[in-house]
């Protein structure tokens, strides 16, 4: 009888374990990456701990990362003066000089960097299809991964959270 109702316990907090974990969204930590710039700035994410940082990976040849520049410029002219960080990371397979080309063609003021050997893409969930747009929260964590274009008023919203 003991056995009967030990067994039906475990299997009780087994269940109820397993729903918790079902229920609530992962927490993931951000990589320990060092991003470098097209302008040769170098960039460790752990430095940018106590601010958002958004990270955007992208492609010059790729129309729907073209249509999302405007977002992200009007997300850094509204939130970087209170913190918020972008860095754009181009495809290890964008040529360096496309992506220095469009970013002083369109004056990006917000970071561009390259991903030369396709590290940082693999340091994020191997990000293959872009865009893909990370937002991370002050304490290092992913709290919104989008693939595809993100919607402008949810990553608002996220960030003002954040702020």
């Amino acid at each position: 009888m003991l056995n009967k109702r030990y067994s039906f316990a475990l299997l009780l907090a087994f269940l109820l374990a397993a729903v918790v974990w079902w229920l609530l969204p992962p927490v993931n930590s951000a990589p320990d990456a060092q991003f470098t710039t097209i302008t040769g700035k170098k960039i460790a994410l752990q430095a940018l701990r106590g601010r958002p940082v958004l990270v955007a990976f992208w492609a010059t040849d790729c129309p729907a990362c073209i249509q999302e520049i405007p977002h992200l410029l009007s997300l850094y002219r509204q939130f970087h003066a209170r913190g918020l960080e972008i860095i754009a990371v181009a495809m290890y397979y964008d040529p360096p000089n496309h992506v220095a080309a469009m970013a002083k063609a369109r004056r990006l003021p917000y970071d561009i960097a390259l991903d030369l050997r396709g590290s940082h893409a693999l340091a994020f969930g191997n990000v293959q299809l872009i865009p893909t747009t990370c937002l991370i929260s002050p304490e290092g964590k992913i709290v919104l991964r989008k693939t595809g274009a993100f919607n402008v008023l949810q990553m608002q919203n996220s960030i003002e959270k954040m702020l």
